[in-house]
């Protein structure tokens, strides 16, 4: 059941800090938080919580959103949206690198990435590719992958993928398509979580306080080594059940709608009031 609602605010006071203070920088004023919101909780009101499309009247609508009519006939009748989608050539190049680092063949006893040739049978960029899409050509994908710094071609001609296609790349697109979308996820497992009467996904934090700027630059390099060889490890048992569960798939079967989103995260700031 939903958390008390004051208790609710006073979660959401101190949630919600770092971004209104990201929007103050970026120069996204209250107004236009605002408008946002209204239609946020117009459009929420009426694909989330009213499953009755009966029950999706202006007056239903305004009852649970507190949103005046009038705004609502406005609000439906000129929707807009601004979801920030992933590319096809963004979400090529995740599942390529995904099989990339997933393949042992391909990967060093550490899990790093081993260089692959440009073409001919794996292991190259050619069988790689492949094994994801014939629709788009390596060579194609590969100058993406240069120009975006996320690979190298050496002078033995071999294709190195960099650290830059481990984090999210500068690309201000690409940036805020992986805030957005795992901000959004991991609020959805809380919120989830904070409603179910015992909590059903993953989410859990070691915190430490009181500390030097010398622990905590200790810690947070402990702790990026440990999240990249566990991202690694679970991206490789992933891959493999995401095989093989396309293999069993059934074409008259259910279809497959479910996705996963695990990730992991390092906060370090000096101690400050709230």
């Amino acid at each position: 059941m939903p958390p008390p609602s004051a208790l609710l605010l006073r979660a959401l006071n101190s949630l919600l800090r770092p971004v209104v203070r990201l929007c103050i920088l970026a120069g996204v004023t209250f107004p236009a938080i605002n408008d946002l919101l209204r239609a946020l909780y117009v459009d929420v009101g009426v694909n989330d919580v009213l499953t009755d499309p009966n029950a999706r009247t202006d007056s239903r609508i305004s009852l649970i959103t507190g949103v005046h009519r009038k705004e609502i006939r406005r609000i439906r009748e000129q929707p807009e949206t601004l979801d920030i989608g992933e590319s096809a050539s963004l979400s090529l190049s995740s599942r390529v690198v995904a099989r990339w680092l997933a393949n042992p063949a391909l990967t060093d006893a550490t899990g790093r990435p081993l260089p692959l040739r440009r073409a001919g049978p794996a292991p190259s960029l050619e069988a790689l590719v492949a094994a994801v899409t014939t629709d788009v050509r390596p060579r194609a994908l590969l100058d993406e992958w240069i120009a975006a710094g996320v690979a190298t071609v050496d002078e033995a001609g071999l294709i190195r993928l960099e650290q830059a296609a481990f984090v999210p790349r500068s690309d201000r697109d690409q940036q805020m398509f992986f805030f957005a979308r795992n901000m959004r996820d991991h609020l959805a497992a809380g919120s989830r979580n904070v409603m179910a009467e015992a909590p059903r996904f993953l989410d859990r934090a070691a915190h430490y306080d009181g500390l030097s700027a010398a622990a905590a630059a200790a810690i947070e390099a402990t702790a990026r080594e440990v999240a990249e060889r566990a991202l690694l490890e679970l991206n490789r048992a992933a891959l493999d059940i995401a095989d093989r569960d396309d293999l069993a798939a059934d074409p008259d079967g259910p279809a497959r709608t479910h996705r996963v989103n695990l990730g992991m995260f390092v906060f370090v700031d000096a101690d400050k009031a709230p």
